[in-house]
């Protein structure tokens, strides 16, 4: 066809009908490909973002990036490495203000070498030995920290750890303790009793919470029981912050606990003082099953309520007394008492994560109104976030951290794509339908934000999480907060009684609600194993969304759901080890059953928790005898665990896997897999899996 017939002119006959002029149509638009229009939208999208200087948000991606590049390092990198590093990214970023994109990426270069060094530096601030082996005798320990009381039962965190007599020393710089029994203990106080210390637990299972890495930025080298009640040594000042604190936190949890039954009362405690210690195990499973577990950690929910309500409640009184004027009006005035209430509220909140990043968000929101700028904003997120990582970099590997950060990113993110509009002329229904809508829209962004993580670090869905929601945050919006709130104001005065007491009812109707979700959610509940792939998936989803402020943002999360199914499923084990205990479990045709251990242990209740499954003690294919057991598992291995050295040489040569406590010999794991002493001492609980003819083993 030749060029002239492709543009639309006719050559087979002289021209027109009519003789007139020749009449050419115009010629078509060309058609765009879809993986084209795909790139050019994209394109736009990411060109928007620059614009708009939004590369500020992913600046906290960035750093932990770096955190989870210096954790996955065979080795930590020496000192001078670090801060060589980062001087020559300070130097290249001074340099580059006239080049934007070399800016941009000595910028993000910068804070990726950030959060690889943060670890380092706390380790070298705050870090300390940790305990390798149990220790005994009378210790002198100043009390630095109340985490819990429970009746006479008190968990605290004391440093300064000096002997008496002739105990030897120990080289941590603090320890957590369960004292069993004795005086209420006070920050600053300097007690003596006799103590047992032991080291740090590590984690129950590869990728579960490590109290060990945790412990070790907390200063915090072994754990430790009292074997008799502590003496008194010295108190400490009475006037020191901590100390007024503790014992403000103290008189509000005897307020309540006069006022109100269990469970009631130990919910309260949660709201108002962080304390979790009091909540029994059935509320908290049925809040969790229901998807109201946010309720009990004091985060943005809780926050937001008291400051928010402080802030309306002086706002219409400044503004019913006349208001004021110019740079002191009545809403500037009502910003700063909802900032007020806020500091006072984390400082009585115990401090999580959660809480932290929730009042540092108020702070923002509240400078935002102050400023008069536009206070619910991605950057704000990112601020919140490079503040909390920054002094707590540890926290970034917390599941209270992860669940945070995404709920607060989907819901500000989905505010910037679909900004609601203020219609003041609408009808008290309309308002009402509103509201609820608002909620059900919040509970499904943020459980959808939410889910991944939860799923990774406590296997546990929430099916009917936005049900259970709708049903009761009206009934924590309207009466338990505001109540809490007026309860905790009327304490001073001995007034309390009252607005505690309707407290204690939303309590009891909350868990009445959440029990009829909970027990349809068991029926419909769905938790996969994951592999620790998913949460790199979920943190590049996360970044995706932050950074764009158009309907592309939504691609990232969209990738994600269908990448994590695909990438990161896991299976659960064939083979388990404990490390600290004698449990051994086996997978066998009926399930998972104990060749060795008892099934009560700690280690044995979280594998059962962590799989979903019961672990009870093999009563067939296993044989025991004064040297060890023999234990045959699904798919034909077969595991010796070996109590006495004069096994290894006919267990070694017919055992697929020797687990033993003592020291293999060399000719042992030239014929067969081991996990000996040293291994469970490096590598803590072993996870392995049959491959057919040799184990996939994942050390804890």
């Amino acid at each position: 066809m030749s060029q002239a017939t492709e543009i639309g002119i006719d050559l087979r006959g002289t021209g027109p009908p009519d003789g007139g002029a020749l009449q050419r149509p115009a010629p078509a638009a060309p058609a765009i490909r879809p993986k084209r229009q795909v790139r050019q939208g994209l394109k736009a999208a990411f060109a928007q973002a620059l614009d708009e200087r939004r590369l500020f948000v992913l600046l906290p991606f960035c750093v932990i990036a770096g955190l989870i590049a210096s954790v996955e390092v065979s080795s930590a990198p020496q000192p001078w490495v670090l801060v060589a590093g980062g001087v020559v990214l300070a130097l290249l970023v001074a340099v580059s203000t006239h080049a934007l994109t070399t800016l941009r990426f000595a910028t993000v270069a910068m804070a990726f070498w950030l959060g690889f060094s943060l670890l380092a530096i706390h380790g070298a601030l705050y870090g300390t030995l940790m305990l390798s082996q149990p220790a005994y005798g009378t210790f002198q320990a100043r009390v630095d920290e109340i985490i819990s009381k429970t009746g006479p039962q008190q968990r605290i965190v004391v440093s300064g750890i000096r002997p008496t007599a002739e105990t030897k020393g120990l080289d941590v710089r603090r320890a957590r303790v369960f004292v069993r029994a004795g005086p209420d203990l006070e920050p600053g106080d300097v007690i003596e009793t006799r103590f047992r210390f032991y080291p740090v637990p590590g984690p129950a299972v590869p990728g579960a919470f490590d109290a060990q890495f945790h412990s070790y930025f907390d200063g915090i080298g072994a754990y430790a029981t009292t074997n008799a009640p502590p003496v008194i040594i010295s108190e400490g000042d009475a006037a020191q912050p901590d100390r007024v604190i503790e014992t403000l936190r103290g008189g509000i949890s005897a307020r309540l606990d006069a006022a109100l039954a269990e469970p009631a009362a130990g919910i309260a405690r949660a709201v108002i003082n962080g304390d979790q210690s009091a909540v029994t195990e059935e509320a908290r499973d049925i809040m969790a099953t229901a998807g109201l577990a946010h309720v009990l950690s004091i985060s943005g929910l809780h926050l937001t309520l008291v400051a928010g309500g402080v802030y309306f409640a002086l706002r219409l009184l400044l503004a019913a007394l006349g208001g004021g004027a110019g740079r002191f009006s009545a809403k500037r005035l009502a910003a700063i008492g909802g900032m007020v209430s806020a500091l006072l509220y984390f400082s009585i909140s115990g401090g999580n994560v959660a809480a932290m990043r929730s009042t540092i968000m108020i702070l923002l929101v509240f400078g935002a109104i102050l400023a008069g700028r536009r206070a619910l904003t991605m950057r704000n997120v990112a601020i919140a976030g490079l503040l909390v990582i920054v002094t707590d970099p540890a926290s970034v590997f917390r599941p209270s951290f992860q669940l945070s950060f995404a709920a607060v990113i989907a819901l500000v993110g989905t505010y910037e794509s679909y900004r609601p509009r203020r219609d003041r002329e609408r009808s008290t229904m309309r308002k009402l339908a509103a509201y609820f809508f608002g909620i059900a829209v919040t509970s499904l962004v943020a459980g959808a934000a939410t889910v991944l993580f939860s799923v990774y670090h406590f296997q546990q869905t929430s099916p009917l999480g936005v049900v259970g929601n709708l049903i009761s945050l009206p009934l924590v919006g309207f009466v338990m907060m505001p109540a809490a709130l007026l309860g905790v104001l009327a304490m001073p005065l001995g007034l309390e009684w009252l607005p505690i007491t309707i407290m204690g009812w939303s309590i009891d109707w909350m868990l009445q609600c959440a029990a009829m979700i909970a027990s349809y959610s068991r029926h419909i509940s769905a938790s996969p194993l994951l592999t620790p792939v998913s949460l790199v998936i979920g943190l590049v989803a996360l970044a995706w969304f932050a950074f764009l402020n158009s309907p592309w943002r939504f691609l990232g999360p969209a990738a994600a759901l269908l990448a994590v199914p695909l990438l990161t499923l896991d299976k659960p084990p064939d083979v388990l080890v404990a490390d600290t205990t004698q449990a051994v479990a086996v997978r066998q045709e009926g399930g998972m059953g104990l060749a060795s251990g008892k099934a009560n242990s700690f280690a044995v209740e979280i594998w059962q928790e962590t799989y979903s499954e019961p672990i009870e003690k093999l009563t067939d294919g296993l044989l025991c005898d004064a040297l060890g057991c023999i234990a045959h598992g699904r798919g034909g291995f077969t595991v010796a665990v070996v109590r006495d050295p004069a096994a290894f040489g006919e267990d070694c040569r017919a055992a697929d896997l020797v687990v033993t406590r003592l020291t293999a010999p060399r000719y042992c794991r030239a014929a067969t897999t081991v996990l000996d002493a040293t291994d469970l001492r490096r590598g803590g609980v072993q996870w392995l899996r049959w491959l057919g003819g040799s184990f996939e083993i994942r050390p804890a």
